[in-house]
């Protein structure tokens, strides 16, 4: 599934192809979040128009409304979205971390209460494999579990066996069916090096078409950060593997450009689609806050270096009067340039690896983009 073309000969970025039942995308590749089915603001219309090669959708969300036998009946959640590429779906893990008042874990699974009507529910790792079997995706992952920082050892410890635990019943159990879609193990282990380790080597030891890092982004330093990912990568180069690495949830510009560096391959990240939402526009010399009084008689594109059917057709004064005035079309506009943005970004981290110059192209960016 998963093919590496180039390495970059100063950093440990790597340019490869990764294949699902949808074709093929290249990595370094950023997936936007459809949590519920959709990117927030646009059609599968406007995401072929742009060039999306993937999106991430949520499990527990789509198994709580519309529910899965709806989306199973419909053929199959590329079906229902009309949207004929990569899709992952995050198993609800992360509902496990975000809606803590609302969930209890045992070493059985997570009982919940629906955040849409409070109705009770049970997610175990088979039960949320099934979800994902039913919503017919091409990436699924198990049920793990997300610590805080910072969280006590004994605390982590128990989360990341249980993380472990889930991820071999969630094998056992795609094993059983004749459905196979491609399954990546996460791994957990908060800021402990040796919870990390064993996370990694016990989830390696499972049938996995690639590794997805939990647990991190959640309130620790940037350098602990990066120290736990590279650290993963070093285990990962030690045993002899080149599989998919997929930083979860990750994905301001300056962050991916950090995270490709240590051998990061996949992201996903609501940064994009919700900053439209706030009026927040992505540029090549930085953000900018569309909405405020400076861009009121602005004529000049959201971005003069970007090739958007946005940045050509309109101005960034029409597009502040839009969101200024709550008229949905703003937020669908600004929504489409970022998206398309991230596209171009993502493109141009690839090309600089296949030409070998990934470490200028990284502080040439970054000069540009934070003094903006």
């Amino acid at each position: 599934m998963f093919k590496i073309l180039r390495r970059d000969s100063h950093t440990k970025a790597r340019l490869g192809e990764f294949s699902t039942l949808q074709g093929t995308f290249l990595t370094p590749a950023f997936f936007p979040v459809a949590t519920q089915g959709v990117i927030k603001g646009l059609s599968s219309r406007e995401l072929a128009e742009i060039g999306v090669d993937g999106v991430l959708v949520n499990a527990y969300h789509l198994f709580v409304r519309p529910g899965t036998e709806v989306i199973k009946n419909a053929g199959g959640l590329h079906k229902f979205m009309n949207f004929y590429k990569t899709i992952i779906s995050d198993s609800g893990g992360y509902q496990v971390f975000s809606l803590e008042k609302l969930r209890k874990v045992s070493d059985q699974g997570v009982a919940f209460q629906s955040h849409v009507d409070g109705s009770p529910l049970f997610l175990t790792p088979e039960s949320v494999i099934q979800t994902q079997l039913d919503l017919g995706t091409d990436i699924i992952l198990p049920l793990d579990e997300c610590v805080k920082f910072p969280t006590a050892h004994d605390t982590a410890l128990l989360a990341t066996e249980r993380t472990i635990t889930w991820a071999k019943k969630s094998v056992h159990y795609l094993q059983q069916g004749s459905a196979h879609p491609l399954f990546f193990g996460i791994i957990q282990g908060a800021t402990y090096p040796p919870l990390r380790e064993r996370c990694l080597k016990e989830i390696l030891n499972l049938t996995i078409d690639g590794i997805a890092i939990g647990g991190l982004s959640v309130g620790e330093p940037q350098n602990l950060r990066y120290n736990i990912i590279s650290f993963i990568k070093e285990i990962l180069e030690r045993e002899g593997r080149d599989h998919l690495v997929y930083f979860m949830g990750y994905g301001k510009p300056e962050d991916i450009l950090e995270a490709v560096s240590v051998g990061v391959d996949l992201f996903d990240c609501v940064v994009p689609t919700r900053f439209a939402r706030t009026g927040t526009a992505f540029t090549n010399g930085g953000k900018i806050v569309i909405r405020n009084a400076p861009f009121s008689e602005d004529t000049k594109p959201i971005d003069e270096e970007c090739s958007c059917f946005v940045c050509r057709q309109f101005s960034r004064a029409y597009i502040r009067h839009l969101i200024n005035a709550k008229e949905m079309v703003g937020v669908t506009l600004l929504t489409y340039h970022n998206v398309w943005w991230y596209r171009k970004f993502v493109e141009e981290i690839r090309k600089s690896i296949e030409e070998n110059r990934f470490l200028d192209f990284k502080k040439q960016f970054l000069s540009h983009f934070t003094r903006g």
